[in-house]
């Protein structure tokens, strides 16, 4: 069964968490990549860029709104994701509970409904 883990905290710059605590969350998501890879259980991983460099798509009458920034209005944003192939839920818990996001802020695990495999959609199972 498919399941992501989706990693929300608040945003910080640089300049207010310093660059050794950047390094050190980085060197400790590509550990934590490492080990869900070792385990040969690791889809797909994404780190994203900061809320403020996204691009949000609603329909207002019909026609296409693009506004610049994110949607929802909140203290934490969706920070990255990765998804994971395990057998049941509570697997997906015991390796979201490893995830260095959770030291600051919140691992949100949800199951996959369907996924695209060669072009074609797939039931997660």
């Amino acid at each position: 069964m498919r399941y992501m883990l989706l990693f929300h905290y608040s945003e910080a710059s640089e300049d207010t968490i310093g660059a050794e605590a950047i390094a050190a969350g980085m060197r400790a998501m590509a550990g934590y990549a490492a080990t869900l890879e070792q385990a040969g259980i690791l889809v797909s991983g994404q780190v994203l860029q900061p809320s403020a460099s996204s691009t949000t798509l609603t329909l207002v009458d019909g026609e296409p709104r693009i506004q610049d920034g994110p949607f929802a209005d909140t203290k934490e944003q969706l920070g990255g994701v990765i998804v994971i192939d395990v057998p049941d839920l509570d697997a997906a818990l015991e390796w979201a509970r490893q995830a260095p996001p959770l030291s600051w802020g919140t691992v949100e695990v949800r199951p996959g409904a369907v996924h695209i495999e060669a072009g074609t959609w797939v039931a997660s199972s």
